[in-house]
């Protein structure tokens, strides 16, 4: 699923945030985030569960542990969903300003 509307719902909690954070630096084992992180190994599992079926977490097994990764190209898909929201929110910026400096009116 590469939904960039469900991914930033997903991001709305600091904890996905941080653990998505953890994860864009290299692979890791639910254990070791939760090492560095104030949340119990099955409160990481649930959050990485959350981010897994937004996209923008992948995991494969290694020997006996499973190692979660950020997604690269779900991150590419959120990147530029979040390009476009802020072109067009410095266009309609742009074009009040060029009105205002032409006098015309707004409602």
């Amino acid at each position: 699923m590469t939904n960039a509307t469900a991914m930033l719902s997903a991001l709305g909690d600091p904890t996905r945030q941080a653990i998505l954070d953890k994860l864009t630096h290299g692979p890791l084992a639910v254990g070791q985030l939760a090492d560095v992180l104030p949340v119990s190994r099955p409160a990481v599992s649930q959050h990485l569960k959350v981010l897994k079926e937004v996209g923008l977490v992948i995991d494969r097994q290694e020997g006996t542990r499973r190692l979660y990764q950020a997604d690269p190209e779900a991150l590419a898909v959120l990147r530029a969903y979040l390009d476009a929201f802020w072109e067009r929110s410095l266009a309609a910026f742009r074009d009040r300003a060029t009105d205002d400096r032409t006098g015309e009116a707004h409602d």
